[in-house]
């Protein structure tokens, strides 16, 4: 249900960043949402529409839409610098879930696809990114 919790930290941030730029009503929250996440899209809208309802402050959220972009997993080998998606790396079945469900062992499956190496770095597709809140003033 790591869904939730999730969905409690954008609603809490886009509450903090609309106090700071002085907004009266949040109107679209636009989100990234990374491919190694391994989040249940309906289930995460669920809760960013129910803690909105629940944690309202003066209606700033009633109107509020919320836009989610998927952001495509890309990896780059340390060694030769080969930048490769997440569909590239061969994985079977199983091996794709374990990743998922643990991005953390991604090093133990994946290789990079021109030199072989395990030593690469995720630079996209790992998390949940706010990229615009827009308002009313």
């Amino acid at each position: 249900m790591h869904e939730w919790s999730l969905a409690e930290a954008v609603i809490a941030t886009a509450l903090e960043e609309s106090r700071k730029e002085g907004l009266e009503e949040i109107t679209e929250i636009k989100l990234k949402i990374g491919e190694l996440q391994q989040l249940d899209v309906e289930i995460f809208k669920f809760a960013l529409d129910e803690l909105a309802e629940t944690l309202d402050e003066g209606s700033l959220l009633k109107e509020m839409k919320i836009k989610m972009e998927p952001e495509k997993a890309i990896f780059k080998c340390r060694v030769c610098e080969k930048e490769w998606d997440f569909g590239e790396t061969g994985l079977s079945e199983e091996e794709y879930e374990a990743v998922h469900f643990a991005p953390e062992v991604a090093h133990a499956y994946i290789r990079c696809p021109s030199c072989k190496s395990p030593d690469f770095e995720v630079i996209q597709g790992r998390g949940v990114l706010i990229q615009t809140i827009k308002g009313k003033r």
